[in-house]
């Protein structure tokens, strides 16, 4: 987990970093001290924010729904087919913050960057378009990271055979509900799973 987190951040919020400075900034060069580190402080705390939400989401989701996707599997659904609704939740749930944020910049609330230069003296218009590049930048570093670990994770608890890999999120699940509730599940759930799985294992043996 701790590399895929790490790249996650790291990586997304480097590249559009670098790719902001040097074409919608223009600073020259792009790793200008004094604007790339305040630049990149805010990409790496969003991006971090965005990382962890989507893939808590899908360590949770995979445990609640570990009847699901066992039938799922069961049925012969390909790896791709069960991680997809678990990673469209994850990454929505993930890009909240970003989008509600992008959403009532300037509108409702102004931003720290953009208040404090027009504090400073600098123009309002070079201000506003300062913090609204800063805005598209965040939200595409945090939409960067989050689909690189929302998928990374998904693909780590669900193998290539494909089969769920429980010991791989009963850890962050234990400690996601304080070590209570884990593993259950619903009776029904659980009764018309087997039901499910042992009508598909006589209809084989059937046909044999």
């Amino acid at each position: 987990m701790f590399w895929i987190t790490f790249t996650a951040i790291f990586g997304s919020a480097i590249s559009v970093g670098l790719i902001g400075s040097m074409f919608a900034m223009n600073f020259d060069p792009p790793y200008t001290a004094s604007k790339f580190i305040p630049t990149m402080g805010m990409l790496f705390g969003n991006t971090m924010v965005g990382v962890s939400l989507g893939m808590d989401s899908v360590l949770v989701s995979v445990d609640t729904r570990r009847d699901i996707v066992e039938c799922m599997l069961c049925y012969g659904a390909s790896r791709w087919e069960t991680v997809w609704p678990i990673a469209v939740d994850a990454a929505r749930t993930a890009m909240v913050p970003s989008i509600t944020s992008m959403g009532i910049t300037g509108l409702i609330s102004i931003p720290g960057m953009m208040s404090g230069q027009i504090l400073g003296g600098a123009d309002v218009m070079d201000a506003a378009r300062y913090q609204q590049v800063i805005v598209f930048m965040i939200s595409a570093s945090v939409a960067l990271g989050v689909v690189f670990s929302v998928v990374a994770v998904s693909f780590l608890v669900i193998d290539g055979m494909p089969q769920l890999r429980s010991e791989r999120i009963i850890n962050k699940a234990m400690r996601s509900t304080g070590g209570k509730g884990m593993g259950q599940r619903t009776p029904a759930t659980t009764q018309s799973c087997s039901s499910i799985v042992r009508l598909k294992a006589w209809k084989n043996i059937d046909s044999r």
